[in-house]
């Protein structure tokens, strides 16, 4: 078999979601404008790969490297065995880690799309921070609602309901969150096996430049 070569979409793509993940989770208070811009812009990258596992080349089309329990149970065998397989695309058990973790960014994508909205203009701006000319509007609001009896205790019955509604979003955000570094931290564990295994042509492959041997 020839060895293999993930083409530079495939390296771009995943580091640049690694780098996106490490930013987020270590470098951005959640909520922050830079948050959710790195956010905006792992989804570019995810749906990069996406449209590449559909038009790029064959090592990385998803027809490469389709999920199936049954060449998992075979690859399995070959572990145990002390048989060594050398796959043009991802191996079995690799193809379930790259469509989990795929399908768990989707989750933290969408949720943290449906709960910040668009990228606010100044990154370092919180979520929910007041702009300019904010104040002066909230001042005319507080006066309207002291004309109109209740109107501030429909407001409070409001707000308590947007925070609700964007409740169950966020700790469907903060599972997805926690399930992604679980996969990760089994991902990281694979591919020392792998290498261990099979040799370090695994980690080379996906280096710039680098090739599997």
């Amino acid at each position: 078999m020839e060895p293999k070569r993930w083409d530079p979409i495939v390296k771009l793509t995943h580091w640049g979601i690694v780098a996106a993940v490490i930013g987020n989770t270590l470098f951005t208070e959640e909520g922050s404008g830079w948050h959710i811009w790195i956010g905006y812009g792992l989804a570019a990258l995810l749906a990069l790969r996406l449209l590449w596992g559909l038009v790029g080349p064959r090592e990385a089309r998803f027809s490469a490297f389709p999920p199936s329990l049954a060449r998992v149970r075979s690859h399995l065998a070959e572990i145990r065995n002390g048989q060594v397989t050398h796959h043009a695309s991802h191996n079995p058990l690799g193809t379930l880690m790259v469509y989990a973790i795929w399908a768990t960014l989707l989750i933290v994508i969408g949720t943290g799309v449906a709960m910040s909205g668009p990228p606010p203009a100044n990154p370092s701006a919180l979520r929910g921070e007041h702009v300019e000319g904010a104040d002066d509007r909230e001042a005319e609001q507080d006066e309207a609602e002291m004309r109109v009896p209740g109107a501030a205790a429909a407001e409070g019955e409001g707000g308590e309901e947007g925070e609700d509604e964007e409740g169950p979003l966020g700790e469907l955000h903060e599972l997805a969150v926690n399930l992604l570094y679980v996969l990760i931290a089994l991902h990281l564990m694979g591919v020392v096996f792998e290498s261990r295994r099979s040799g370090p042509g695994v980690i080379r492959a996906i280096l710039p430049g680098g090739k599997q041997d």
